[in-house]
Parts: structure tokens; C-alpha cells; sequence
């Protein structure tokens, strides 16, 4: 796939973006839902090791090409492994899925409500090696934990900011401000956080473009008017600690919307399945959230 038709097939595909982006701090946890023990590794190397199998056995399942899945979010490890005698990109283009890139360093500490990207003077570097591997876009996350503006306006901000860089390296920037699940001013929070969103966009060139990647709102159908705005190429959600259920049921109330799911696509998957059981496990979960997706 070219540039251009990685973007129309983001841009229009009737599917969702599996989110295979475990990081460092976060691998031990995803490795223990697979069924991986602590034991079973020792090292980074061995821990990331782990991992990749996993992502390996996933993006070569039979069900993963099926079409249901248009995007793929990677870490940087995986992006620079292999899978099916490739390059971990060219692998998933060649079954008609986009590859992201996850560029974030992690969260700074919380402040005013929220948790900013910690500094990332090497995002050009890491956008210049994806682009040369193939890969479409980026995706980079900050958490909002309360209806703080400061705070909320602080983390678009430098979301955008962030993504103008990626942008002027010719990627496609996924914006991730998410907004904590569990907070309980979450619904009032989201519509400063809208507000914010939209004066960024507003004040984005003419003819650019971002993605967003949000929380399934409180109130549903509040992001519908960022699903039809003409600088936003498409609209994703994160699952936030819901459970595959409950996330494809919340997903399903917001017409436009994508999944861009993590737990909601593994957390049935384990290391001792069988070929034929992984992939059943894995096509009936493909089939939920792709089936909340074009809801």
C-alpha cells in the first residue's frame, strides 16, 4: 500500500485498529494476561521476546487479515522485529493493514488533573525510521484525571503541538488525550476537553489532518461533530480498563467511532491455545469489535 491508500483506507475502511503497543512498563502486565508468568523471563530481552511472539502469532492468525482489522498500533521494538519472513509493516500491509507507530516516552507526574507525555527530543528520529520502515502514522497518549481546564487545555496542547512535528515529518499524528474512565466529573471534563480539541483544530494549517483516539464518552454522541470534521481523518476509541463487552456496548452508542482496542481484543488470548483455539478466540473478538465499530 502507498501513502494515499493507506490513508483511504483508514480514512473509509469498514473495520478497527488493534492496538498492539504494550511498552516497557506495561509488557509484564499484558505478558501475565497472556499467560506468561514472571518466572518464564528474565531481562528485558527475554520479557520483549515474549511479547513479540505473542504479536507474531497474532498478526499472522488467519482471522487478523480477514479484512476486519484496517490499522495496527505498534511499539518500536515490534516495529523493527519480523514476521512472516518481513519487516513487521510491510508484513501487516501486505494483509491490507496500516501500521502505526506508538511515540511517546510515558507520563509525566499528575499535575492540575492531568499526566502530559514527558519530553521527546528524539520524536523526529523515530518518525524519519518509521517512515523509511513503511509505516503510516504515530500515536502518542496523555491521561486526563479530573474537569481541571488547566490541565485538560495543558495536555491537548501539547498534543497538538507534538503532532505538528509528525506532521512536517509527513506522518499521519494520532492524538491521544484520554480521559480517565473512572473519573467522576468525566462527563463535564469531556466537553472542556471538546472545546480544547476544537480550537486546536481550528488553528491547524488549512489542508492538514489528524487522528483522534478518545475515550468512549460519557454522554454519548458528543464527539460526533469531530467524526465529520474535514480535519480530522478519523475518529478511534480506546477500550480505558473496559472489558471487550462493555466496551463494544459503549462503542456501539457512538455512530462514527472506531475501535482502537488493547484489552478488548486480547484479554481472551493465552500461550497455551492451540493454533485452531487462538485464532477461534482471537476471530470472535475481531467479530464483536469490528461489529461495535460500524454500528
Amino acid at each position: 500500500m502507498t501513502f494515499d491508500e493507506m490513508r483511504e483506507r483508514i480514512a473509509h475502511g469498514q473495520g478497527f485498529i488493534a492496538a498492539l503497543d504494550q511498552s516497557g512498563g506495561s509488557t509484564p502486565k499484558a505478558l501475565r494476561g497472556y499467560g506468561v508468568e514472571d518466572h518464564e523471563w528474565d531481562g528485558d530481552d527475554q520479557m520483549f521476546a515474549q511479547i513479540h511472539e505473542m504479536r507474531q502469532r497474532i498478526i499472522e492468525a488467519p482471522c487478523f487479515g480477514n479484512g476486519k482489522v484496517i490499522g495496527a498500533i505498534l511499539f518500536e521494538k515490534t516495529m523493527e522485529g519480523t514476521s512472516g519472513g518481513m519487516s513487521v509493516p510491510a508484513r501487516l500491509k501486505e494483509r491490507g493493514i496500516v501500521p502505526f507507530l506508538k511515540v511517546d516516552k510515558g507520563l509525566e507526574e499528575e499535575r492540575d488533573g492531568s499526566q502530559l507525555m514527558k519530553p521527546n527530543p528524539n520524536l523526529e528520529a523515530m518518525c524519519a525510521r518509521a517512515k523509511e520502515l513503511g509505516v503510516f502514522g504515530t500515536k502518542m497518549r496523555s491521561v486526563i484525571k479530573s474537569a481541571n481546564p488547566v490541565g485538560i487545555k495543558e495536555a491537548v496542547r501539547q498534543q497538538f503541538a507534538d503532532g505538528a512535528r509528525i506532521l512536517a515529518c509527513g506522518l499521519m499524528p494520532m492524538l491521544e488525550p484520554e480521559y480517565d474512565i473512572t473519573a467522576e466529573d468525566r462527563a463535564e471534563g469531556e466537553k472542556i476537553m471538546l472545546d480544547a480539541i476544537l480550537e486546536g483544530l481550528d488553528a491547524l494549517p488549512q489542508g492538514q489532518q489528524v487522528m483522534l483516539k478518545l475515550s468512549i464518552p460519557k454522554e454519548a454522541g458528543l464527539y460526533a461533530g469531530l467524526v465529520k470534521h474535514p480535519k480530522v481523518l478519523r475518529v478511534v476509541a480506546l477500550s480505558g480498563g473496559y472489558s471487550t463487552d462493555e466496551a463494544c456496548s459503549e462503542l456501539a452508542k457512538n455512530p462514527g467511532m472506531i475501535a482502537s482496542f488493547s484489552r478488548g481484543l486480547l484479554q481472551d488470548l493465552r500461550k497455551q491455545q492451540g493454533d485452531d483455539e487462538f485464532d477461534g478466540t482471537l476471530g470472535a473478538a475481531i467479530d464483536q469489535i469490528h461489529a461495535a465499530s460500524v454500528a
